[in-house]
């Protein structure tokens, strides 16, 4: 979709034991968020993680599709007991769980039918409605109802399929941000940072985030804006109040 919506919001959703548990690091939120920002224009406005329990799959996904844009998913849509995550989505949405005829044809193909063991046939089972996000990694694909995306959880599979997804987008204005790392403590600058986002309330968002490298203690402020022009404008303004305060740059880079 070609389509432009200057602000198009996303949520997503992680579901799975192994993440609440600690024994796995989620590595999909932030590949996702870069994802959604950077190549579509969509900003992701909230993250939950919860457990594989159908009733709170289907409750969250039902509050979610109707706060957001779009929702993506990730984790449970595997061969195993406890991939729930299909099941769940078709309950919420009230729509007929079942083997989809194209995700069970590309399954077989790629196992084979003597392969074709009822771990792997459960991976096409989805609401039968779904449009498929095709998965040139493993085969097994992801699924899109409604304005649910629904994702592997393996980042590396997760990674190889999701521009897959994008054909069914419609994007927004890209964010632009920049950050200045300072050499000074946050109460330093608070007063007159929020200053500035009073002044630019509308078109920049202004976050500060203390550091500490190699002795040093310093600030990264971040600004962020769907507007090149008011971006510049609001940087301006920070680096006239760090000349005034005599706050020298940090290069984090060089660390």
């Amino acid at each position: 979709m070609n389509k432009k919506n200057k602000k198009v919001n996303a949520a997503i959703l992680i579901i799975g034991d192994e993440i609440l548990s600690g024994r796995t690091q989620d590595l999909n939120v932030s590949f996702l968020s870069n994802w959604l920002n950077e190549s579509c224009g969509i900003s992701v406005r909230e993250v939950r993680v919860i457990s594989d329990i159908e009733k709170n799959i289907i409750k969250t996904v039902k509050e979610l599709s109707k706060n957001f844009h779009y929702v993506f998913t990730t984790g449970g849509i595997g061969p195993t007991h406890d991939d729930i995550t299909a099941k769940s989505i078709s309950k919420a949405f009230k729509i007929k769980y079942g083997y989809h005829k194209e995700a069970y044809r590309i399954l077989e193909n790629y196992y084979g039918k003597n392969k074709f063991n009822d771990g792997r046939k459960k991976m096409a089972k989805m609401p039968i409605s779904s449009s498929l996000i095709y998965n040139p990694s493993s085969a097994a694909p992801g699924f899109k109802i409604k304005n649910v995306f629904c994702l592997p959880g393996v980042p590396s599979i997760l990674k190889s399929m999701i521009e897959n997804a994008k054909k069914f987008l419609i994007k927004g204005s890209k964010t632009h941000s920049k950050t200045l790392n300072v050499l000074t403590v946050e109460s330093n600058i608070s007063k007159e940072l929020a200053q500035i986002q009073k002044k630019y309330i509308r078109q920049v968002s202004i976050g500060s985030y203390p550091f500490f490298r190699l002795g040093r203690v310093g600030v990264s402020v971040v600004i962020r804006s769907t507007s090149l022009t008011y971006l510049q404008k609001c940087l301006t303004n920070l680096n006239k109040i760090f000349k005034k305060k005599k706050i020298k740059e940090f290069n984090i880079n060089r660390v």
